[in-house]
């Protein structure tokens, strides 16, 4: 009993230093937080991306107007067209109307018809472009009186776009998330795998102390110590290596993407840099660590007991 209180002080009395390999499992453990950041900067993106393509489709309708120079029905004085710019800038729920220009046509059409599209014999109806306001029009009524005003102009949504965008946004998000799991799987595989290997090389001395009265708990809790220190190291740096990778990631997907957070009043301009990547991902880059160590914890723990179960 004297030899297992002594191993109580904070010395690698069982040798895990050679048991759970010092170099190794941080490696493989930076490795799989290095993907986890991918996939968590992947699924922050899909939302932030969607959100946009979201607000934009459902901020937008178009309304194409036949005959656009005919004289209106219920203003002949009036061409349709003007008819039509005067009812959609007089409806509430519209901010801006405005008719697309013979070359903006011509390029909406180019996918189709090519580099013909411009040299259609056959007349084209009027485009209109509507940007909506709060929760828009009545799509309905605004159609009514549309007919009644140049019969065949219709309101179209682009509902069924966003529909399929938020569908889009959703599956992405969800196949970041499985990624997620999936490597944090893997990485509880690997450090079970890790605490057997270290179980194996030293089971005559945890079989000595076992049986000299050192209860599951205690031995189950130097090993999950040790790793607990190597997960929450080797994440660190995998969170660290990803962060020149996400940064880049973000320049490339400006464009595409809202902007980035505005930085306080009075900060140091050579920190915009900052500004690049949302807030969830500087908070969860951070959290990689902490989950690792804990998935490390808990899968030492639970292998180390399962392990000590079975001795004789």
């Amino acid at each position: 009993m004297a030899g297992w209180s002594s191993m109580a002080r904070p010395r690698d009395d069982l040798g895990l230093g050679r048991a759970l390999g010092e170099r190794m499992l941080p490696l493989v453990v930076a490795a799989m937080a290095f993907l986890a950041a991918l996939a968590l900067a992947g699924s922050v993106g899909a939302a932030a991306l969607s959100k946009r393509w979201q607000e934009g489709a459902a901020s937008v309708l178009t309304v194409q107007v036949p005959k656009a120079t005919a004289p209106a029905v219920d203003t002949p004085a009036v061409p349709r067209l003007e008819r039509v710019l005067a009812i959609l800038r007089g409806t509430p729920g519209i901010a801006s109307a405005r008719p697309l220009e013979e070359a903006e046509l011509t390029e909406l059409l180019r996918p189709w018809l090519g580099s013909g599209a411009g040299r259609l014999a056959l007349p084209l109806p009027a485009v209109i472009e509507v940007h909506l306001s709060g929760a828009g029009p009545d799509l309905a009524g605004l159609g009514t009186r549309l007919e009644a005003a140049a019969p065949g102009s219709t309101p179209e949504s682009h509902g069924v776009w966003v529909r399929r965008l938020s569908a889009l946004a959703r599956s992405l998000e969800a196949c970041a998330w499985v990624a997620l799991g999936l490597v944090a799987a893997i990485a509880a595989a690997v450090i079970a795998a890790a605490t057997l290997a270290g179980l194996a090389v030293r089971r005559d001395a945890i079989e000595i102390v076992h049986g000299l009265g050192a209860t599951d708990g205690t031995i189950a809790a130097r090993f999950a110590a040790r790793a607990t220190r190597q997960t929450a190291a080797g994440a660190g740096l995998g969170a660290l290596a990803a962060l020149p990778v996400l940064l880049f990631l973000a320049d490339l997907a400006a464009p595409f993407a809202p902007a980035g957070q505005a930085l306080p009043p009075g900060m140091d301009p050579g920190l915009a840099w900052l500004a690049a990547l949302p807030i969830a991902l500087w908070l969860g880059l951070p959290a990689l660590p902490a989950a690792a160590a804990l998935i490390g914890y808990a899968t030492t723990q639970m292998t180390v007991r399962r392990w000590l179960r079975q001795l004789p």
